[in-house]
């Protein structure tokens, strides 16, 4: 049996600068534009999840890798300052650190450049060195952008028996994929990693319900799935929830899967019944469309009355 929030949270990710420009359009071949807003940011989906945990009150480290620079060294004072636990960094010598570009328009379209060196990967030997950590964890998220043989060496650095592994995402490769999905009490996918699954565009709750029970029989208990101009599908067990997308106003839908993920594993790490979970996480969600940039802004409080607010609906 999983034990419930009072242990520690693990997320293994992706840590990034985060530079977030507003502007009206997108400038034309030759042209220029103005900016009217700018903001730099703890950035990457990583971190992006940690931060949201840590906003929601809970006790978490990230395992991340930096380069040996002067952004590298911001970035992991950027993390303690926000209760992060930073002791299972790596500083990576002669690389620079992820860089992560936002530009985000009037029309609430994002346009995103990534610039993230091989060298700021995890690798097993940084994963090796980050086991005291991960043997506090009880629950751990992998997040998906980084190698697959380092979440595998971080899901086997945990006690499975208290400890619930959250996957963001689905591994490229396909022999990985499978044991990792073998790990995993719980997965996140975003439309684009529910059609590698199955093989097409996955666009109706049906035909996500159907993915979602496949997988389940894979390993995973709990299966959400993001749809996108529809909602939020959230499997548990034999259960099926599909939550709309509430009424928020959306500036810049940047790191809101990323706050789905924290909140899901808060809310299923306090032992909250599947159809609760699932509101919960698609309140996050929503709070975190609203504003350019994707770090989260989110507090225990705002994210339960949010979650008030939105219906979920059972699916058979």
């Amino acid at each position: 049996m999983v034990e419930p929030s009072s242990g520690r949270f693990v997320v293994v990710g992706q840590v990034a600068r985060d530079l977030v420009l507003q502007l009206d359009a997108l400038p034309g071949p030759g042209q220029s534009t103005t900016v009217d807003g700018r903001s730099e940011l703890l950035g990457g989906k990583g971190a992006n999840i940690a931060v949201g945990l840590a906003q929601l009150g809970a006790p978490v480290d990230l395992v991340g890798v930096v380069g040996e620079d002067t952004v590298g060294r911001w970035l992991v004072e950027q993390v303690r300052r926000d209760g992060i636990g930073a002791a299972a960094f790596t500083t990576r010598a002669g690389t620079a650190s992820a860089l992560m570009v936002d530009a985000v328009t009037g029309d609430a379209q994002r346009h995103q450049l990534e610039s993230v060196p091989d060298e700021v990967l995890l690798d097993v030997a940084d994963v090796v060195a980050a086991r005291p950590v991960l043997a506090e964890a009880t629950t751990l998220v992998l997040q998906q952008q980084q190698p697959a043989q380092a979440l595998l060496a971080a899901a086997a650095a945990v006690d499975r028996g208290r400890c619930r592994v959250v996957l963001d995402g689905v591994a490229e490769d396909e022999r990985l994929r499978e044991e990792l999905l073998g790990r995993a009490h719980v997965v996140r996918m975003d439309a684009t990693e529910t059609a590698i699954l199955a093989g097409h565009p996955v666009e109706d709750p049906g035909t996500a319900l159907d993915v979602a029970r496949r997988l389940q029989r894979r390993g995973p208990r709990v299966v959400a799935v993001a749809l996108d101009g529809v909602g939020d599908l959230v499997v548990a067990d034999d259960r099926a929830h599909l939550v709309p997308y509430g009424d928020a106003t959306v500036v810049d839908t940047t790191g809101a899967g990323d706050a789905f993920v924290a909140a899901l594993a808060w809310a299923l790490a306090d032992d909250l019944p599947a159809e609760l979970a699932a509101r919960t996480a698609a309140a996050a969600a929503g709070l975190t469309v609203g504003h350019a940039g994707g770090r989260p802004r989110l507090s225990a409080e705002r994210v339960r009355q949010q979650a008030d607010r939105l219906t979920a609906r059972q699916l058979r």
